[in-house]
């Protein structure tokens, strides 16, 4: 079944094409020359892993696929899903995301452009090196929320806009993830959503083009890559690390595939050269 989306989301596909990792790195390496594109420039340490990996073509499944309920979580009750568990067996996927799994904030979270949750699992392993007063607990799959949890894929892999086939469903890399508040409550660290950001060990977003039933051990098929020159690492360099490159902003208003939020979020930079206050995401909120 066909997942029942906004025009102008599934006016974001683009014509099929075979997916050939040569010819994904040369437009990446292109994309990383001297002269501006019009994309933007990919500096070459965005690419480099992501060249890597592909080239090797290695298999990705899917590890884990978790859900939550919500529940009060923060200082004044504010609910949340954070909490993952995993799941057994086939479970349904549609537009909104996975069947039995909530959200707390429908504003912020979830929604057809944070439909599926993807965090890597190798992550968790750097966490726990340079967080050792964390608890021992905290470091499992499902912790950051994530729907899905796999080994071979980072945000150095993966391209904004890239199609992924799950079984029958067909999902697109929306977004990355802008950490909030509620990782400072669920690692018990008030700097923790800042840590999270400055890492850029964000995890990323997908929306849902084609619904389906997907499960654990499930392999995650790349059919498309319109965008190899923008790697969830760069774009979360421009984001955060450097905010206020013109030719960046101008490419990353530019991208389609980004929801709207996005692409107006670099609308403004360019015209007021300034950033966002992100306090009121990334800090917890007083006990009222």
């Amino acid at each position: 079944m066909t997942a029942v989306l906004p025009t102008d989301i599934l006016s974001r596909r683009h014509p099929r094409r075979a997916w050939r990792p040569d010819a994904d790195i040369a437009g990446a390496v292109e994309a990383a020359g001297t002269a501006p594109s019009r994309m933007g420039r990919a500096p070459q340490r965005f690419i480099t892993r992501r060249i890597l990996t592909m080239s090797e073509r290695r298999q990705v499944s899917i590890d884990r696929l978790l859900v939550g309920r919500c529940v009060p979580f923060g200082p004044n009750g504010e609910p949340s899903g954070i909490d993952k568990r995993c799941v057994t067996g086939t479970v349904p996927l549609g537009a909104l995301g996975l069947a039995g799994d909530e959200q707390g904030d429908r504003h912020h979270h979830g929604g057809p452009d944070k439909a599926l949750h993807h965090y890597a699992a190798e992550h968790y392993a750097v966490w726990r090196s340079e967080l050792p007063d964390v608890a021992e607990a905290h470091w499992r799959p499902g912790a950051f929320g994530e729907n899905l949890s796999t080994v071979g894929l980072t945000e150095h892999d993966v391209c904004v806009g890239d199609l992924l086939r799950l079984g029958k469903a067909l999902i697109q890399v929306s977004q990355a993830r802008q950490p909030c508040w509620r990782l400072n409550v669920r690692f018990g660290r008030p700097d923790m959503s800042r840590l999270v950001q400055a890492s850029a060990r964000t995890g990323w977003y997908y929306r849902v083009l084609e619904n389906g039933e997907i499960a654990a051990g499930m392999a995650m098929q790349l059919i498309e890559r319109p965008h190899p020159e923008w790697t969830l690492a760069r774009l979360l360099h421009h984001l955060y690390a450097d905010p206020l490159e013109p030719q960046a902003l101008e490419a990353i208003a530019r991208l389609d595939v980004l929801p709207q939020s996005w692409r107006q979020l670099a609308e403004r930079r360019l015209q007021t050269g300034r950033v966002e206050d992100g306090s009121a995401r990334l800090d917890t909120p007083p006990v009222r």
